[in-house]
């Protein structure tokens, strides 16, 4: 159930961006990227994941990206979402 949440969250997220960043998709996208998350690795090591000492700017801007996004901004969502993803993962 979670990478197929996952696929479909990327697939709506893409197509979001390629429909001239559709807010309705990519906020979507978004929701179902986060929930198949949580399904593949649980609550718990994702809650440990994305709140690390670390990581706490990458994910302040990931999820304040997230909910620009569902304010229907979707182009500053979106910036702030690669940015915030770019500084988790480095």
């Amino acid at each position: 159930i979670g990478v197929g949440l996952v696929g479909f969250g990327l697939f709506f997220i893409l197509f979001g961006m390629l429909l001239y960043f559709d807010s309705v998709l990519l906020a979507f996208g978004n929701i179902l990227f986060l929930s198949g998350l949580v399904f593949i690795i649980g609550f718990r090591r994702t809650f440990t994941f994305f709140f690390q000492r670390p990581k706490l700017k990458g994910t302040s801007f990931f999820l304040g990206g997230v909910l620009v996004v569902l304010m229907r901004w979707p182009l500053l969502g979106m910036l702030l979402e690669a940015y915030g993803f770019i500084s988790l993962f480095r």
